[in-house]
């Protein structure tokens, strides 16, 4: 048996700039964290009793004899990509549901990577982790996916992730004071809006904007190294980086006209009424979890403005994927 455990992530600034069709060309870098909410993959060789060679546990379960029946198609790749042909009894848990903005799907694949690697005996290297993942999401299973969640995912913590037109990246942990750590922490605030939706179709109209979106982009990823001059400036009050949430939120809607709904924007004004300084929809858009950036000590009305979602309180990670559990012989 062997179980990967993979965070979550929040991405703050640069979202749209890691697309390969838009850092193939102007390079791009996003400003992302993992947090303490987690996907949970455990695998282990199927005994050869079973009339089904694979058994797959997710919000459904599949029990069948070959790998391309599978319907999952995470799953259906990644066992086809790696050759491994025993039967495999795979389950998925996670702490927070699926299609809500908070790089679920890398995650998943991240994780299931992970796993199988260990399985077999071999021990790769986060970024191997990563290029492998965003290999399988862009040129296998071809979704319109950008590379910044397989990223986050694999190596955790609070980094600039910089992606160049080769297809190289480069990761630069941000080291603030403790103090200014703690203090960004409290400020931040988690929702989810009980809305879970596939984000390809958003996804897929961020890419077809791309060319006529260079100013926002532009914008986007400049504000990257914006916010963190102001978290690495002890003199600078932290609302500056609600502030910049709030104009990067304005950006973001622009590139889509799906990523933003009424009912967002309800809830969203409903949350700067009551004292959030800024704030986004995680993700591609369209539903899924809100995040904002809220003082302290309005976060009770911030709450009670917002008492018909779910909060969820949360911590900043560091640890990215890492198999708790290695007993690949069941003992």
């Amino acid at each position: 048996m062997i179980i990967s455990r993979t965070p979550f992530r929040i991405s703050f600034f640069g979202g749209g700039t890691d697309y390969p069709e838009w850092y193939g060309e102007h390079g791009g870098a996003v400003l992302a964290t993992t947090i303490d909410k987690y996907c949970y993959i455990s695998v282990r060789v199927l005994p050869p009793f079973f009339a089904h060679r694979y058994r797959v546990v997710y919000s459904v379960v599949e029990n069948v004899r070959e790998i391309s029946e599978i319907q999952h198609p995470a799953v259906r790749a990644i066992l086809n990509w790696d050759g491994n042909h025993d039967g495999l009894e795979i389950h998925h848990d996670g702490d927070l549901p699926a299609r809500s903005g908070l790089g679920s799907s890398s995650a998943f694949t991240v994780g299931l990577i992970n796993a199988m690697k260990a399985l077999s005996g071999r021990l790769v290297s986060k970024e191997q982790l990563a290029r492998d993942a965003i290999y399988i999401e862009q040129c296998v299973l071809r979704e319109p996916v950008g590379s910044q969640d397989q990223i986050s995912a694999a190596f955790g913590g609070f980094n600039r992730i910089a992606f160049q037109p080769d297809g190289s990246f480069e990761i630069q942990p941000i080291v603030v004071p403790g103090e200014r750590h703690c203090e960004l922490q409290s400020h931040l605030m988690l929702f989810f809006s009980g809305i879970s939706r596939y984000s390809s179709d958003i996804a897929q109209a961020k890419i077809d904007n791309i060319s006529a979106r260079t100013c926002e982009l532009t914008a986007i990823y400049e504000m990257v190294d914006e916010a963190i001059a102001i978290l690495r400036s002890p003199a600078t009050p932290i609302r500056k980086f609600g502030e910049l949430l709030h104009e990067a939120w304005s950006l973001k809607k622009r590139l889509s006209d799906q990523v933003s709904t009424h009912f967002i924007d309800e809830v969203y004004e409903a949350a700067r009424r009551a004292g959030a300084v800024g704030g986004k929809v995680l993700g591609a858009g369209g539903g899924g979890f809100l995040l904002f950036f809220v003082p302290p000590e309005l976060q009770t009305a911030v709450r009670d403005a917002l008492r018909e979602l779910i909060y969820v309180p949360f911590k900043l990670e560091s640890a990215g994927s890492k198999i708790v559990l290695y007993s690949p012989n069941g003992l």
